[in-house]
């Protein structure tokens, strides 16, 4: 069956959706076929999520001009269960289970298999096996969602979404929190769906994914379709998808710079560190490295390595007890034995976790840049407001923060222009030595460029840079060296010009 035969399931014409002084979709046209997997893409803000509200009745009918023509209706959803109850299951990036309830209560959570207002745990249980088994999940039914990992929890969702007779399954950033291997599975099971007649919309950041799986992309940039690319018709390229994401030709994905390290600048020797609540089990094994001045250094590994603990481990011993070894800093020790000390002795570290752990989305862009450093912005203990605003205002110039107003809530900024306010705090802060963990996790081509500009600013300035990613090509086009972990040990150290994914997989998994 060719493209231009297939039934179209979703037609969303001419959507447009208006905030008080923002138009944030402009005449959005998707169309949907049965059967497909369709793409959908553009920068962080673009109106990508908004869009999907529309379509499953967040925003419900009413709240938005244009149409909605599903399975070749009209529909007017009035909120989530009204969408459900046609099929269409949207799955958001952050996953909506019950942690401390069992995998098979999250199924059926408010869909309960129940008989006169009993629950029915043998049928629940039986029908929780039949959908564990269509996503790959060995897990008995009673397992608690809090022990699972990320990659079994977002099956699990899917499993929910299946629990529901689902025809439209949209996926948001389904594997920004996976592991490559997670990734390739869930990416598996996509398509294993798609076989089986599910037809799925995914929202992603990552390009070759999306290449992957996809039949066809429409990109959105500024709340307006700008193309619909059909990989069955025409040869997709990342650089044509980039190109009309952000507007213009990306020539080069990493900014070029001039590699020029110093001397050393941050060591680190025999640094140990036991699990906070498994008083047995050792997380770190005698890790040693080096930070030169100017200089950009990768931490590859898969997830689970120690990638994470090991950076909240030297920052303050965030994580971790009974933690021994040495830091150095411009080879004088340093003692960083709490986030206090550890700023004054001029160590920034910059989360994997920008909403939770970098920034109180509730407060404004101005009051998130100075939390790490008031008493810059103070005088005899008294916050001063207008230092404070003039302090703000120079880093959202400096960064490109997009936002009307430093006033703002944080939690209403796009992902990249909150992961320059993050960055913006720390920097604000004074900082020798930043460690940057997945420090474009989640956000979009053109956040990203702007991420690495600042990055080699960094570097040229003289300030050590140890960066962690999950993505291999990031550190590829980064890092000056880069060291390998696994299992909570440094198995090597390649140079930029020896590094590759090849050799960097090889070390993880022969040693």
């Amino acid at each position: 069956m060719t493209g231009c035969a297939m039934t179209a399931l979703l037609e969303m014409r001419s959507i447009t959706k208006t905030f008080p002084g923002v138009k944030a979709l402009d005449e959005v046209n998707l169309t949907v076929r049965e059967g497909e997997i369709h793409a959908l893409v553009g920068e962080n803000g673009a109106g990508k999520s908004t869009l999907m509200k529309v379509l499953s009745g967040v925003y419900p009918a009413g709240s938005y001009e244009g149409e909605i023509h599903y399975d070749g209706a009209l529909a007017e959803f009035r909120d989530i269960s009204d969408s459900e109850r046609r099929g269409i299951i949207i799955i958001h990036q952050e996953l909506a289970l019950v942690p401390l309830l069992s995998i098979a209560e999250n199924l059926f959570l408010g869909n309960e298999q129940a008989t006169r207002g009993v629950i029915d745990w043998q049928a629940t249980f039986r029908r929780t096996e039949e959908l564990l088994r269509k996503v790959g999940l060995k897990e008995a039914p009673a397992t608690l969602v809090d022990n699972l990992g990320v990659g079994k929890q977002q099956l699990v969702e899917i499993a929910k979404a299946l629990s529901k007779e689902v025809r439209l399954l949209i996926l948001d950033e389904p594997t920004a929190a996976l592991s490559e291997s997670d990734s390739q599975a869930l990416l598996n099971l996509i398509l294993e769906l798609k076989a089986q007649g599910v037809t799925s919309i995914i929202i992603s950041h990552k390009l070759n994914e999306v290449r992957r799986v996809a039949d066809t992309v429409t990109v959105i940039r500024d709340g307006t379709t700008i193309s619909t690319l059909d990989a069955r018709v025409e040869k997709i390229t990342e650089d044509r998808i980039v190109r009309d994401m952000v507007g213009r030709d990306i020539a080069h994905r990493y900014p070029e710079r001039e590699r020029r390290a110093g001397d050393v600048l941050f060591e680190v020797g025999g640094w140990n560190v036991w699990h906070p609540t498994h008083a047995e089990r050792q997380v770190i094994r005698d890790v040693n490295f080096h930070v030169r001045a100017g200089e950009v250094v990768g931490i590859a590994g898969l997830m689970g390595s120690g990638r994470t603990e090991l950076a909240m481990s030297l920052f303050g011993r965030s994580y971790g007890r009974n933690i021994s070894g040495q830091v150095a800093i411009r080879g004088v020790p340093a003692d960083l034995s709490s986030v206090d000390r550890a700023i004054a002795a001029g160590l920034a570290y910059v989360t994997e976790d920008r909403k939770s752990l970098g920034l109180v989305l509730e407060e404004t862009i101005q009051r998130n840049i100075t939390l790490a450093n008031l008493a810059e912005v103070s005088a005899g203990g008294v916050l001063n407001e207008n230092e404070e605003t003039k302090v703000s205002e120079r880093y959202r110039r400096a960064m490109n923060i997009r936002t009307p107003s430093v006033f703002q809530r944080v939690m209403n900024l796009s992902g990249g222009n909150q992961q320059k306010v993050v960055l913006s705090k720390w920097l604000f802060t004074g900082p020798e030595i930043l460690i940057l963990d997945e420090p474009t996790r989640g956000i979009d081509v053109g956040a990203k460029f702007e991420i690495y500009g600042i990055i080699n600013e960094l570097s040229a300035e003289g300030k050590g840079v140890v960066m962690i990613s999950s993505e291999m090509p990031e550190l590829l086009g980064m890092c000056d060296r880069i060291y390998i972990m696994n299992e909570g040990a440094f198995v090597g150290e390649l140079t930029a010009e020896e590094a590759s994914q090849e050799r960097i997989m090889s070390l993880i998994v022969t040693e």
